[in-house]
């Protein structure tokens, strides 16, 4: 590990060295070691993948929703109904990352089963990137479809809004590619998620306009609108808000995963005023299909293979490189992070530390 040098740069780690600090506040927090290791990984996963947002800057915010009692340290899934090919499960705000893998495990083996299975998760604490889900899915050669909403201060806007009315509503696609890495599309329906914006104030930084609305509804490239409650003038202590991509089209998936991720799942919609809370409740509708078992599996194997390879044979765009597929760009990211490290900004480790002294832990 390198230390923090003068200037305030970044820190480096090695992926073991994070995982064995964010495990130890875990344990701090009342987890068992069993479980702490699961999050631990999963967290620090995401930044090797290159998705800071979901990886262990999530920390503070965990702590804070565990002292606060919005998150249950060392909960299960429970099983609401059983179905066979249709599970409805309550997560009982337990570590999205434990109750989700559970919740993946229960419905892969029903898949299996029966040729597919549909999974209704509705109560976990924070999933974290939904695209793992998919990867547990395409490693066993299912298909994967997932509709996730987020019970929390809402914080992206409307098309034609002005304030924020629900969360970043993540719609993940895991397919396996027969011979190669799978395709993997896991994103926000905003145009960015939350936790992009977190780390960009923390370390800083403006970003791209059209991204941002402040507390009035005025553009704005601060990423700190949705941080922290803006300070004197109009709008002080109130929060802007996130756009959904693509305009009308990203704010209809938004709405959708909401009401399937939500509404039909059992865990509820978004519909009343913010509150402090730190706690983030997600509810997962997952879809999952064995293509073994829909008798297209050599079909779907040739195809998708023969799909990918001529998307690849496209020449590359000016300025660019070649044409890759959804999770390749994660792949790489995992390889370059093992070799390189990863750096945490000061601030995020200042967070860590200071989440650690609240459950008596000198990190």
């Amino acid at each position: 590990m390198q230390a923090e040098n003068s200037t305030g740069e970044a820190r480096t780690w090695q992926a073991g060295e994070l995982r064995l600090a964010v495990a130890r506040i875990l344990v701090a927090a009342g987890s068992a070691d069993a479980e702490a290791a699961t999050v631990a990984a999963n967290l620090v996963m995401a930044n090797l993948s290159g998705h800071d947002s979901h990886g262990v800057g999530m920390v503070p915010r965990y702590v804070d929703a565990v002292l606060e009692g919005g998150l249950v340290p060392n909960n299960a899934v429970k099983v609401v109904l059983d179905g066979g090919a249709l599970l409805t499960l309550d997560g009982q705000r337990g570590y999205g990352q434990v109750v989700g893998e559970q919740a993946m495990a229960l419905g892969m083996e029903r898949a299996r089963l029966h040729g597919s299975c549909i999974v209704a998760l509705g109560n976990a604490h924070h999933l974290g990137r939904i695209g793992h889900f998919a990867e547990m899915a395409v490693s066993q050669g299912l298909v994967s479809l997932h509709f996730v909403n987020v019970l929390s201060r809402p914080v992206v806007a409307p098309w034609g809004g002005a304030d924020g009315r629900f969360g970043t509503n993540p719609c993940c696609i895991g397919i396996p590619v027969a011979g190669q890495g799978p395709f993997v599309l896991d994103f926000a329906t905003s145009r960015v998620a939350q936790g992009k914006m977190r780390v960009a104030h923390n370390e800083g930084r403006k970003v791209e306009p059209g991204y941002l609305i402040d507390a009035l509804g005025r553009p704005t490239t601060d990423p700190g609108v949705v941080v922290v409650p803006q300070a004197g003038g109009p709008g002080a202590g109130l929060f802007g808000a996130l756009m959904t991509f693509g305009e009308h089209k990203g704010y209809g998936l938004a709405v959708a995963c909401e009401l399937l991720g939500g509404a039909l799942t059992g865990g509820g919609a978004w519909h009343r005023p913010a509150d402090a809370s730190r706690a983030v409740v997600n509810g997962m509708l997952t879809v999952l299909i064995d293509p073994a078992k829909l008798g297209t599996q050599q079909t779907f194997e040739a195809e998708t293979r023969a799909f990918v390879d001529w998307l690849r044979e496209a020449p590359a765009a000016p300025g660019g490189e070649s044409v890759m597929i959804a999770g390749e760009p994660e792949r790489n990211a995992r390889l370059a992070r093992e070799r390189d490290g990863i750096a945490i900004d000061p601030t995020t480790w200042s967070e860590m530390v200071q989440a650690a002294a609240k459950v008596k832990l000198a990190l």
